[in-house]
Formats: structure tokens, C-alpha cells, sequence
């Protein structure tokens, strides 16, 4: 009788694979001028199923990818899809007209894709 110690290769690479999960929807932005600085709030949507995986922040970035602000998210929102959360005393440095948003989830990291929002109106 021949004993298998080790299943099928397909049946590893499954196990070794990490769980694909649906990335955050960036559903709404705004961004308003507030004296010298900006407000941004950010609406987005995320299948939360609790502590283990949700939505855990957002962030404000320029066209090269350098972070200009960042909202964490310190709680699953299960109840609340979507959800709106902002983001006060933004400094956009000079000469950048438009931001874009990546949104980051505590199982899968920061999304692949961004939303570009244009700073300032007429633009």
C-alpha cells in the first residue's frame, strides 16, 4: 500500500495563496480650501467583516505617489457602507492641482488604483 505525505501541488498553491478580497470603492470626495489648508472627506464602501478585515485608512497623495496626508480608520464599519470620513489641515504643496485618494484595507494593504480629485475649481 502506497501512502501520499504531501497533497497535489494545486491544493499548495491555493493554501499558499493570500485571500484576494474585493478593494475599497472609493465612492465620493470633496476637498474645500479652509483658511490656508484643506479639508478632504472621503466616502467609501469596504465588505468589512469585523476586526480580522476592513477598511483601515485612506490617504491624500501627489501624481508621483508622495503622501501628503493620511486618515486612519481605528474600527471596522460592518453597520456603515458606506461611510464618510474626513481629513482637516491638509497642506497641498504649491503647483499641485490634482490629489489623488488610495484607500487601504488591514488584510490586503494599500489599493492598486487611485481617484484623482482636482484641487483647486476651474482647473
Amino acid at each position: 500500500m502506497t501512502r501520499r505525505l504531501t497533497p497535489p501541488l494545486a491544493a499548495l498553491a491555493l493554501l499558499a495563496a493570500p485571500a484576494a478580497a474585493d478593494p475599497s470603492d472609493i465612492r465620493d470626495v470633496t476637498i474645500e480650501k479652509t483658511g490656508m489648508d484643506w479639508r478632504v472627506s472621503v466616502t467609501l464602501a469596504h465588505p468589512d467583516t469585523g476586526w480580522d478585515h476592513y477598511a483601515d485608512g485612506w490617504r491624500i497623495e501627489a501624481e508621483d505617489g508622495a503622501v501628503i496626508g493620511m486618515r486612519v480608520l481605528h474600527h471596522p464599519h460592518v453597520q456603515e457602507q458606506p461611510f464618510t470620513r474626513s481629513l482637516s489641515s491638509v497642506m497641498v504643496p504649491d503647483g499641485v492641482w490634482t490629489v489623488y485618494i488610495r484607500a487601504r484595507c488591514s488584510v490586503d494593504g494599500w489599493d492598486a488604483a487611485r481617484t484623482a480629485v482636482k484641487v483647486r475649481p476651474g482647473l
